[in-house]
């Protein structure tokens, strides 16, 4: 038996008994990818597991993340600090072996995956990132890979779709997906409901596709050395047989989301020539083997690094860029210009600041779906990226769902600092990617404007009202809903500082007053600050209901009520604020709450006895300031209530 054949035998032991001790877990897809697995891990993929974060290692993605015991088995004879109890303690509390692969670039793992499609999707901002950073700093700095395992379910997913198109329209040639096409899903087998023509779909994706048997090592190692000449991006479809090897349970439906049982597990070590008695076993001439060939990643890392020191001892300039690209951001917006009273969309401020904040951020880039005029996230002079790799502008297309994988895989690759933007009713369609950001604390910028009903005639179809809150459920995203133009230009700071979790920025379609926040610049990195004090009450507002609430204050302080008005951009910011701070702007003052969405989440702040105005309905078609009007988002309607409330 060729060492190259061990190997891969290893790694289907290792699958089978971590499998089969968690009593839970994916089997089938990790010894029937094993052969792939070895072929791209030993002759082709280019990482150091002595330094896993090295900017210029290829990166490799299991999109088909539910066969999490491949990646780690992998990881544990490649040398990337998993040990052999790790994968013993695969799917068990506090292990570092979890059901689906995490984020954890020191061990080697590039991104969370197990929702299906997400993987895929990021893999494409991957490549996307790689080739704008090359187009910045050439090719001696930056030329590198991307790999994916994908799956059936993967190319079944939505999301494959739109990001395929979007790959094959930028032309992304350093992009390569492994295709396990074993035919078998959970419920069976993939022509119950999945019988189009893959290759074909992808060619009309204008991708290079390729046709394998996924179990010979030979012609798995030629199409990926032909997939990495193309200058398009490349599926490899890979005909192979799940649980591999396997005498009763190969090519079967049990085999996928079940252990196999000890008796199979028994009989497929016998049929391999593998110790049957022996758990987690690698015999030693298996861990020379991938050490050998991890060999080449460190000798490619070390030259890279000469490389990058030379350049960076003659060219001052490309070493400051690249400490800017890849080091913290700490950014000031300064002054926009707006006067006090001015009427402005906080969709037309963000824009403005985006363009105050691209000279000092040469790594901020993106698009929006297809809605660029109105989201208003363009980077004036920039070039189109489907035209220049080194542009700055992302047409990402009508691709909610892609957009959103896209910008987390461009955030975890670093050097760049993406975001994408659309219409907040349509955060709906990418809300798997915004919460995998969350999950991987991935620094991905979401811009969502027409942020409630008062965007107006276009009806209830596109006014958001429960959107803002399920935004604030998802834990470890911020979410920055701006009172006026100058909210704005510090929410793009915050979102540019955060480096561990996603920033959603919330905009008004409509103008609203810039207002007098004299005192109080900067205030917004707080989460939360006093805009107006008064004695009696507190009124928090967001966003296009703050200057409302100013007004209400007014009115009630000409009725003898001091209404202290709070403005809070940023929930989950205030919470992390120390608690004497976020005691010295509420108090223990009566406090009633102001915001055009569902009530829902606010009542945390205002207790039992307090008051929450908000929309706890659809909305309707009509002229936003008529909707105001209807349902009391007024500064008379809201200073009654309040009034009301308080006797």
């Amino acid at each position: 038996m060729s060492t190259e054949q061990l190997a891969v035998n290893t790694i289907k032991a290792l699958a089978m008994d971590g499998v089969q001790r968690a009593n839970s877990g994916h089997p089938g897809m990790p010894m029937g990818m094993a052969d792939i697995a070895t072929v791209l891990w030993t002759k082709h993929l280019l990482v150091d597991p002595t330094m896993p974060d090295w900017p210029d290692r290829d990166r490799f993605v299991l999109s088909n993340g539910h066969g999490s015991m491949l990646m780690y088995s992998l990881l544990h004879l490649t040398g990337f600090g998993l040990t052999l109890d790790d994968l013993k303690s695969f799917r068990q509390f506090g292990s570092r072996t979890p059901g689906h692969p995490e984020r954890a670039p020191g061990l080697g793992i590039e991104m969370t995956t197990g929702p299906l499609g997400q993987g895929f999707g990021s893999g494409v901002g991957m490549a996307l990132a790689e080739a704008n950073l090359r187009s910045a700093f050439g090719s001696d700095l930056v030329d590198h890979m991307t790999y994916a395992f994908v799956g059936d379910g993967d190319l079944m997913e939505g999301i494959s779709s739109e990001a395929a198109s979007l790959a094959g329209r930028l032309g992304l040639s350093k992009l390569v997906y492994l295709y396990d096409d074993n035919e078998i899903s959970i419920g069976g087998s993939t022509d119950i409901s999945f019988t189009e023509d893959v290759a074909a779909r992808f060619a009309a994706f204008d991708w290079h596709v390729l046709d394998i048997d996924g179990h010979d090592r030979v012609a798995i190692d030629e199409a990926i050395t032909a997939a990495r000449a193309e200058d398009r991006p490349s599926l490899i479809a890979c005909h192979t047989h799940i649980a591999h090897g396997a005498p009763t349970l190969q090519d079967t439906s049990a085999s996928h989301g079940s252990p196999l049982g000890d008796e199979e597990i028994a009989a497929t070590k016998r049929a391999m020539g593998f110790p049957t008695e022996l758990l987690f076993h690698v015999p030693q001439e298996v861990y020379e083997f991938f050490s050998s060939a991890m060999a080449s990643g460190t000798a490619a890392r070390t030259a890279w690094e000469q490389r990058r020191d030379a350049a960076f001892e003659v060219d001052g300039d490309a070493a400051a860029l690249w400490a800017n690209r890849f080091g913290p951001i700490d950014v000031e917006v300064g002054s926009l210009g707006y006067e006090v009273g001015e009427a402005v969309a906080t969709r037309k401020a963000s824009e403005r600041a985006i363009n105050a904040l691209a000279p000092q951020v040469p790594g901020l880039l993106g698009g929006s779906a297809d809605l660029a005029p109105s989201t208003n996230t363009l980077i004036s002079g920039a070039p189109e990226i489907q035209d220049d790799f080194g542009g700055r502008n992302i047409r990402f297309g009508v691709r909610e769902h892609a957009m959103g994988a896209v910008v987390n895989g461009m955030a975890v690759h670093g050097g760049v600092r993406p975001y994408g933007a659309t219409f907040l009713v349509f955060n709906d369609y990418m809300r798997s990617s915004t919460r995998l950001a969350a999950l991987m604390e991935a620094p991905s910028i979401f811009v969502y404007t027409h942020d409630s009903v008062f965007l107006g005639e276009d009806g209830p179809t596109h006014q958001p009202i429960e959107h803002v809150a399920s935004l604030r459920a998802m834990p470890n995203m911020w979410v920055v809903r701006p009172a006026d133009a100058a909210e704005v230009g510090e929410a793009w700071e915050m979102a540019l500082r955060r480096e561990d979790g996603p920033t959603a920025i919330i905009l008004t379609r409509q103008g609203i007053p810039v207002l007098d926040r004299t005192g109080k610049e900067g205030a917004l990195h707080r989460g939360g600050y006093v805009l107006r004090d008064g004695d009696d009450a507190v009124l928090i507002a967001t966003g296009s209901e703050v200057h409302v609430a100013l007004e209400a204050a007014e009115l009630l302080a000409a009725e003898g009520v001091s209404l202290r008005v709070v403005s809070m951009p940023c929930v989950e910011a205030f919470d992390c604020q120390d608690e004497a701070y976020r005691r010295s702007v509420l108090g223990d003052l009566p406090t009633a709450t102001l915001e055009a969405g569902v009530s829902m989440g606010w009542h945390r702040f205002t207790g039992p006895t307090g008051l929450v105005l908000g929309i706890d309905h659809f909305g309707a078609s009509a002229p936003w300031k008529r909707l105001a009007e209807e349902w009391g988002f007024t500064g008379r309607a809201v200073a009654d209530r309040v009034a009301a409330w308080l006797r």
